[in-house]
């Protein structure tokens, strides 16, 4: 028990209370984000918001040639990024079609009911028309962010404390103790976390700490008008998104599923968490993240062990041909 404690307890593994690990007496439930990709209409709004609450600089006003988004990704000055992802729907029916969003229209188009209204109805979609998918495309969107991972490997490795767990649960950056010595950007498992081209400081999401020690929720979540990006506990939030997938597979949706909730994958789950509409991969997240300072304790100890085993063979790189020369000697004694 006290070798799990001390042992891999703080860098991997489940870990039921964070801030509690982290020193927090008496921390309130452990807060997050769920992400709904399947009504996002990819307003941007989250960006806009996130931009104007945290006063961050402009990054990306022109367009790359390869999408509609023209921001690209996460970085030091874009801490909400919405994807926008066209993808090729199958034109016909068959296995493709069906793990696609269920049985094809008489004209062949892929059925997509993304989202139902209270009465079982397709939100509105039109059933006749192949659920609006507009022929053989649709468009996949999706609002990422930071993960606040359950075992954060940015904060293990940051050598001025810059990092810290707050009493949410979730992760900051102080920026006044950063000094840029860039260890917390190959940390991140998912390449979240990136420096500030003008002073190599590193930067990301707070969800919004200096809110939520107001009692406000984050400001991306507050600007989303379809509530794809849901804040509260992260308990509740995770019974939320298991009956929404439930609800979206009864529509015909199969390829719904989770990404981040569970709590003993590789990051000890995602303070952020999202629903899927295909793999992870196509939304550009590592299919199965894992914290880069789970191996440190392992790594020490082999470490320690060959620097054991090479002092030894240099001790005996010294002591054997003086053990060699006391032996000659003896012998040359005992024949006198």
């Amino acid at each position: 028990m006290t070798d799990h404690l001390l042992g891999d307890h703080l860098l991997s593994g489940i870990e039921p209370d964070p801030a509690g690990d982290a020193g927090h007496t008496g921390a309130p439930l452990r807060t997050g984000f769920f992400t709904d990709t399947s009504v996002c209409i990819g307003c941007k709004a989250c960006e806009v918001a996130c931009k104007e609450w945290n006063a961050l600089p402009e990054d990306g006003l022109s367009l790359s040639g390869m999408s509609y988004d023209n921001t690209q990704g996460l970085g030091a000055s874009t801490w909400r990024h919405v994807a926008f992802i066209e993808q090729e729907m199958p034109a016909r029916g068959g296995p493709e079609g069906s793990a696609r969003g269920g049985p094809p229209t008489a004209e062949g188009r892929t059925r997509l009911p993304l989202a139902e209204t209270s009465d079982g109805t397709g939100g509105g979609l039109d059933e006749d028309t192949g659920g609006g998918t507009g022929g053989d495309l649709r468009w996949l969107m999706a609002s990422d962010v930071c993960k606040h991972c359950t075992h954060a490997a940015c904060l293990d490795v940051c050598p001025t404390g810059s990092l810290f767990r707050t009493e949410f649960g979730t992760v900051v950056v102080q920026e006044d103790i950063c000094n840029g010595c860039g260890y917390c950007v190959p940390a991140c498992p998912y390449g979240v976390i990136e420096q500030r081209p003008s002073d190599g400081r590193a930067f990301k999401c707070t969800m919004c700490y200096d809110r939520l020690g107001a009692g406000q929720e984050p400001a991306c979540a507050k600007a989303c008008p379809t509530e794809s990006i849901q804040y509260g506990p992260l308990d509740e939030l995770r019974e939320r998104a298991a009956l929404r997938v439930d609800q979206l597979h009864a529509a015909g949706v199969t390829d719904a599923r989770l990404y981040g909730h569970e709590p003993d994958d590789g990051v000890g789950g995602d303070g952020a968490f999202f629903l899927l509409l295909d793999e992870p991969e196509v939304y550009g997240l590592p299919p199965d993240p894992v914290v880069t300072t789970r191996d440190l304790p392992a790594m020490w100890r082999h470490a320690g062990t060959a620097a054991l085993t090479l002092a030894g063979g240099i001790a005996l790189a010294f002591t054997g041909p003086a053990l060699k020369q006391l032996g000659a000697a003896t012998v040359r004694k005992g024949r006198r």
